[in-house]
Formats: structure tokens, sequence, C-alpha cells
């Protein structure tokens, strides 16, 4: 069947900068994807990968794409496409053939709260009192997140006894190291936090490929794979924890679709910092996840993304803005 791919290219600046392990994240650009069949059926896709090197294949891509093609032909080369591209194509097929979305049997479902990602470290303190006194709005304890291996072990060390103690009885925190710690300093840290009844868990502490390091680690204190996903696929279906899963740059959200209806205990969904039209998906299958035996907050980032129409849940008000 006939299928016109429409792309159109958008960027914006975080509200705050993002301090990692791995760099400065301050802002984000990619591609809305608007797809539309030979009967008016439509979908929308967005492309937007974290690692700039993939910018330029994505770019080559849309070039070679945009226009007239054929449902058949793309969806027959959506498993080899780089996983931003095979996301924001299929996004855009899954939508059209009415496998998600208003008038499917599965329209878009919205989850409960997310956790908070904390950013300025130097106001780190004044960030959890306030959403402290904000958490009567909340249907569910706070969660909080914070990014760590950007300082020496002994700074951070004491920054997180400053948050412990400042944080609600009830309250959570996830430490996400981004994979930045060598062996010694993750087991330190572990040693350090294994009996603290308000930590959920530390997140890639170990590199992506140090999967014995990890192992060894989870035995000690709760241990949440990330970049590790991304880089060995096959351990989405071996890890035996948590595991952070970014749709927006993990592939064909049908794919994730499937595993989130088979098991979707001990997964967390994660943004990537999308769009709204991006975001349809990753809080839909935030939704699901929270169904689950084991729901937990997604990381949705609240407050990092501007206010403007680029968010909103009309995708066509977001192809607008872009």
């Amino acid at each position: 069947m006939l299928l016109k791919l429409e792309f159109k290219y958008f960027s914006f600046r975080l509200n705050s900068t993002l301090n990692t392990s791995k760099g400065i994240i301050s802002q984000k650009k990619g591609w809305l994807v608007y797809a539309e069949d030979i009967v008016g059926n439509i979908g929308w896709g967005e492309i937007a990968p974290i690692d700039q090197n993939e910018l330029k294949y994505c770019e080559d891509f849309i070039q070679n794409k945009k226009g007239n093609t054929h449902i058949e032909i793309i969806e027959s080369e959506i498993d080899l496409l780089p996983p931003s591209v095979a996301f924001g194509i299929g996004s855009a097929l899954s939508e059209l053939k009415g496998e998600i979305g208003v008038g499917s049997k599965n329209n878009w479902l919205k989850p409960y709260d997310s956790a908070i990602l904390l950013s300025s470290r130097d106001e780190i303190l004044i960030e959890i009192n306030k959403w402290n006194q904000k958490k009567r709005k909340y249907n569910h304890k706070l969660t909080f997140k914070i990014k760590v291996a950007i300082e020496s072990i002994k700074e951070e060390r004491n920054l997180l006894m400053k948050i412990f103690k400042e944080m609600p009885e009830n309250a959570k925190l996830r430490i996400d190291a981004n994979g930045g710690w060598s062996r010694i300093e993750a087991n330190a840290m572990a040693d350090y936090l294994r009996n603290e009844p308000k930590l959920e868990w530390i997140e890639q502490p170990l590199p992506p490929n140090d999967i014995e390091g990890l192992l060894k680690l989870k035995n000690k204190i709760p241990v949440a794979l990330d970049e590790s996903l991304l880089d060995l696929p096959s351990l989405r279906s071996t890890w035996p924890s948590w595991q952070i899963r970014r749709p927006l740059i993990e592939g064909d959200p049908r794919s994730i679709m499937k595993d989130m209806n088979k098991n979707s205990s001990f997964i967390v969904i994660s943004t990537a910092f999308e769009t709204g039209i991006g975001s349809r998906w990753v809080k839909h299958l935030a939704a699901l996840q929270q169904k689950s035996p084991t729901p937990t907050a997604p990381g949705l980032a609240p407050g990092w993304c501007p206010n403007s129409e680029l968010f909103s849940t009309d995708p066509f008000l977001v192809w607008e803005a872009a």
C-alpha cells in the first residue's frame, strides 16, 4: 500500500542543564514523522537520538525516504534501522494501522506520578523541600532521582547523606551513575548505602559491558541497568533485576509493547526528553508497567521541558509548533 511520509525538524532547550558522568545535556533536536496511507489513515512518530553521532544517519534517512513509499517496503527495512529511526517509523505505522491511539483497542493511557529528576547540586536540598511541600498533590509516595559519578566519591557520599536526611520517611531515591564508576568506587558506594532504607536502586553504576561486575554488585545492593540494555539488547530477557527502558532510543515501539504485554515486572519506563508525540508512547508504556506485579514511578523528568505546544498531547499542535 502506498504511504506518504513527511518529516519536520524540531529543537528545544531544556529548562535546566543536566550534568551527567558522560557530559552535559542542555538541548534536544530531532524530527517529527507524519505518515498517511491512500485511504487517509494517519500516524505520528518522532526521531530523536541521544547519540549525536546518529543524527547524521537520521538526516540521510529522512532525505531518502520523504515523499511516497510503500508500507510493505518500509516494514521490511525497520529492523535494520538505527533504534531512534525505527522508533519514529514504527510508532507512526502502529498508529496509522489502528494498533494504538484514539479509536483503537489500545487508546493512550496515562501513568500516575513520575519520579522527580533533581537538577542543580547547589540548590538540591531546596528543591527537595519544595517537592516535599507539594506532596499532597501526589497520589503516591515521592521518588527522587539524582545523577552521580560527577564529583569525587567522598563529595557525593556527603551530598547523599544530606539528601537522605531531608527526604520524607516513605520517599525513595534513585542514584544514576551513567556507567561512570570503577568497580572500586561502585563497591565502596554500595557498602555505604546497602542498609539505606530510602534507596530504591543504583542505576548503571559500572560501564555497560562490565556485566560480571554488575552481577556481583547486584548481590550487595539493588542495581538497575540502562546503557547496558542498549549495548547488549539480549540482557532485556536475562537481567534478573530492574531495567530502565527508554522507548525513543530502543527501536520499534511495537517490540517493547510485546515485552510489556508478556511481562512488565521490574521494568521502568524513562524519558529521553521527547516532544508531545513521543511522550504519548512513553506515558502509555509507563501506565502499562504500573499495572504489573512491580508497579513503580516512571522517569518522566517533570518540569525539565519547556511549556509550549511542542509538548501538547495533540500531535497536530506539536507539528505546527516545531
